[in-house]
């Protein structure tokens, strides 16, 4: 059987980014490096190599940093130009022409609120959301694994990952079924359970491939935990109703909306270059003894 194929991505990038105060007072913290490349650049190249071809950003105020890093920067080109420098390190950012697309979150009502503001741009498309915080690593990455698995069982697809069972009240859960390899049913999910009642260990990393009824379960939105708009509400109301699978990543995951991951992401990312990295690795063994 032949699956309608995921063209469209949607990046939910209004929140306010308070745990990295004041690095995010007047940058969005999408924006924050490691490395040598924003987090959403991640993100964005993530779903590029997975085939999307039209990029949703769902926005706030304060994020035109965000927009400007992906559109041309005349002077800063031409500069570059006249000074013989290459632009290899930016010439790629830039989208084509109408992509990406920019709406607006008006306000901070959760990530079933932000997915739903794309509505109009999704269409009666699947599509996928990433969360730039979460950066995967992995080669393919986690988008191209769980696009593949979609081509193969089509429904709706949400990453998972095994996280410790005292971790499991962080996150939105993930009750099995059968399992076949790394695609693991989906019975129900659960959003940030009690500690010591998560059906699972298996977590939502911010990965979903998701078919266009879920716009339609948040055209009529139940407020759930935290009192926000969760996108896990909305797509629990679909199982059952159309398949629904957990696909486990097989690669690297660093939790950059926390502040120990993101310092994580920037070490491992760091050693694992070959220009920077055997400075960084002579540094560390220094600093630790």
């Amino acid at each position: 059987m032949t699956h309608k194929p995921v063209r469209k991505a949607v990046f939910p990038v209004a929140g306010l980014g308070t745990r990295f105060l004041p690095a995010t007072k007047a940058m969005p913290k999408e924006m924050l490096t490691v490395v040598d490349k924003p987090l959403i650049q991640y993100a964005v190249e993530e779903a590029l190599e997975a085939g999307i071809e039209q990029i949703i950003f769902v926005t706030g105020r304060g994020k035109s940093s965000l927009e400007d890093h992906f559109d041309i920067s005349y002077e800063l080109e031409a500069t570059m130009r006249a000074r013989g420098k290459s632009l290899a390190a930016i010439e790629n950012i830039r989208q084509k022409p109408g992509s990406p697309v920019y709406v607006r979150q008006q306000e901070p009502l959760g990530l079933g609120h932000a997915v739903w503001c794309a509505r109009e741009i999704v269409g009666d498309e699947p599509f996928a959301v990433l969360l730039p915080d979460e950066l995967m690593v992995g080669a393919p990455n986690f988008l191209k694994q769980m696009v593949e698995a979609y081509a193969a069982v089509g429904g709706n697809i949400v990453g998972a990952l095994e996280v410790p069972d005292e971790e499991t009240d962080k996150y939105g859960v993930i009750s099995p079924g059968r399992t076949d390899g790394r695609l693991t049913e989906v019975t129900a999910l659960v959003e940030k359970p009690a500690r010591g009642t998560a059906p699972s260990n298996l977590m939502i990393p911010g990965r979903y491939i998701l078919q266009p009824e879920v716009m339609k379960v948040l055209d009529d939105p139940v407020t759930g935990a935290g009192g926000e708009i969760q996108l896990t509400d909305a797509m629990a109301q679909l199982i059952g109703r159309q398949p629904f699978h957990g696909y486990t990543f097989d690669g690297q995951r660093y939790d950059c909306g926390d502040k120990a991951g993101y310092i994580q992401a920037n070490l491992a990312l760091a050693l694992a270059r070959d220009d920077i990295g055997p400075a960084v690795r002579d540094f560390a063994r220094k600093l630790l003894g």
